[in-house]
């Protein structure tokens, strides 16, 4: 560089041109997933919207935050990048849910070493597809061009996500009964956690992310890149349309697995008793097992097959199992409340069918 030349802030790796082309890219997308309380569009520095206060009696908000974790490494060597904002948006959704708020709206925040227009496009259609199907606003968001921190084809993904609860009608372990039912919904897959453990098998075994190994009917890459369940509209149908008195808590299940997400709804005096036998251990997790990882660390590691857990009256069980089956998510009683027994709150018994 002479003296002449100066420095500018794209030969330092920020190209402010490149992020402005990856808005108008994602522009339809975001503006997709509007509701009528969201006021403005995209390009403002706040994202606002308007709460509509006559509605509730005593709103209370809940926010969480999450991201997608080291998913998002299979999704760079695989060269796929529109289903991991549906896991973004899936991590942060379902856990307002567990406590029965409404998502209102999300923000997201994409940290990038390049920004690569139609990749960071991508992303951001799919936390917008993500939005559409939790029924949340996506009011804004940042991209970030960091290439000093990070590789240039690296990225990383974090949302925070609001939503609303009636003061009277917050679930959680104050509600659950000794008796209640436990009813276990389906995953989609491995969800967004447990990649870590998963790529380093993956990696130890030899194994072909384009091939499709014995017990599986697609190539382990589909199978490991499926996006995350998003179960907020169908819980809070649940909570409509059986009512808080009968939906007493949601344990969404994450890191920890299911005896661990369950434990966080049960008050210190019960357990909950799940049997294994009341579903089967999903294929992948099976070829996981067959290439090293013990039982027990799948079942802390990995869901296991169930996402979500609702603790419900036992007289409604069985309506929701097929309330939840009219809106296609497979479910089932998988086991029942009960005095405490030991130290744990949650555990798991039988074997996998």
């Amino acid at each position: 560089m002479t003296a002449g030349d100066g420095f500018t802030y794209a030969a330092s790796g920020v190209d402010i041109d490149a992020g402005e082309r990856a808005v108008e890219l994602m522009r339809t997308a975001v503006q997709r997933t509007s509701r009528p309380e969201v006021v403005g569009g995209l390009g403002g520095f706040a994202g606002l919207f308007a709460l509509d206060t006559a509605k509730y009696r005593r709103p209370l908000l809940a926010s969480s935050t999450d991201g997608v974790g080291t998913k998002i490494a299979l999704a760079r060597r695989l060269d796929r990048h529109d289903t991991v904002g549906i896991d973004l948006v899936a991590m942060v959704v379902d856990d307002l849910v567990a406590c029965g708020a409404e998502p209102l709206f999300l923000q997201d925040y994409v940290a990038c070493g390049r920004v690569v227009p139609e990749r960071i496009a991508a992303v951001v259609t799919g936390i917008a597809a993500g939005c559409m199907r939790a029924g949340a606003a996506l009011v804004g968001g940042e991209t970030a061009e960091h290439g000093d921190l990070m590789a240039p084809d690296d990225y990383d993904l974090a949302a925070t996500a609001v939503g609303v609860v009636e003061a009277d009608a917050v679930l959680g372990p104050e509600r659950v009964r000794d008796g209640d039912a436990m009813v276990a919904m389906a995953s989609s897959g491995l969800h967004s956690n447990g990649y870590s453990l998963v790529r380093r098998v993956v990696a130890a075994a030899g194994l072909d992310l384009h091939g499709t190994p014995s017990g599986l009917d697609r190539p382990l890459g589909e199978e490991l890149l499926e996006p995350t369940r998003i179960y907020a509209p169908d819980c809070l149908a649940l909570v409509r349309d059986f009512g808080v008195d009968a939906v007493h808590a949601f344990a969404h299940i994450t890191g920890g697995g299911l005896a661990g997400n369950t434990a966080r709804v049960v008050p210190e005096d019960l357990q909950a008793t799940l049997d294994r036998g009341t579903w089967a251990l999903p294929p992948v997790v099976a070829l996981l097992e067959q290439h090293g990882v013990p039982r027990a660390e799948s079942e802390r590691a990995f869901n296991c097959g169930v996402g979500m857990v609702a603790a419900v009256a036992p007289g409604v069980a069985d309506a929701v199992v097929t309330a939840l089956a009219g809106r296609g998510v497979p479910a089932w009683v998988a086991g029942t409340v009960g005095p405490r027994a030991g130290a744990e709150a949650a555990r798991l018994v039988g074997a996998y069918r």
